[in-house]
């Protein structure tokens, strides 16, 4: 293990129950409790993870989310964020903003350690050297975790990493909502539907002209066809 996770969450006994945790199934864990020394810190060394509290003194939560992902260099940085809402507006809220996760408090620390086991499993490159190419349009290179369209890099999150690679390793096959569900997100059963189709807008948006390729079969799923 040993892989860095940021904890970004201003409550001193909430932060601490983390790292705790954190350190006993083996990770490294660093704490802030502001946005200000987080984004700092990032800049001169990027985190396996990041724990995203919502509710921070000098920034949303949101923001810290969006300011992440709309930055190349720390867009593809696994993000659970953490909240003491939990009803599905706001998930989906989180999710959209590009979250690969959504926690609520109170919260089981075990659970949550499984989920960053989980995330952190998708976003370790594969153990076989592989490139999948869509339509010689989308390249999707499994042993460094890329993906490039007509040859130009498009940052992806794990998530939409993994949901991207799941419909190209079968072209044509189409996935109902719920195998993509299990498949990506089949430790969290809170996870709901539109959390997919809220992750495929997003891919499709940074697939540009490739967004296409990627097929709404009503009623059905989702496939990618060449």
């Amino acid at each position: 293990m040993n892989e860095k996770i940021y904890i970004v969450e201003d409550e001193s006994d909430i932060a601490e129950l983390l790292k705790v945790n954190l350190e006993k199934s083996g990770y490294k864990p660093k704490s802030f409790s502001e946005a200000s020394s987080f984004f700092k810190k990032v800049e001169v060394e990027k985190p396996d993870l990041v724990i995203l509290d919502l509710m921070l003194p000098d920034m949303d939560g949101l923001e810290v989310c969006k300011n992440l992902r709309g930055n190349p260099k720390t867009s593809g940085i696994p993000i659970i964020m953490l909240s003491a809402k939990g009803e599905e507006t706001d998930r989906i809220l989180g999710l959209e903003l590009g979250a690969d996760d959504y926690v609520t408090k109170p919260f089981s620390p075990r659970e949550l350690i499984s989920r960053i086991k989980a995330i952190l499993r998708r976003a370790v490159r594969s153990e076989s050297t592989s490139i999948i190419k869509v339509a010689n349009i989308i390249e999707i290179d499994l042993d460094k975790h890329t993906v490039r369209v007509d040859g130009i890099k498009v940052e992806l999150t794990s998530s939409e990493f993994r949901i991207l690679t799941i419909l190209a390793e079968k072209p044509g096959w189409v996935f109902s909502r719920e195998k993509i569900l299990d498949k990506v997100w089949g430790y969290e059963k809170a996870v709901v539907d539109r959390t997919v189709d809220v992750h495929i807008r997003h891919l499709r948006e940074k697939l540009g002209p490739a967004a296409d390729y990627i097929k709404n079969i009503r009623g059905a799923g989702y496939k990618i066809d060449d």
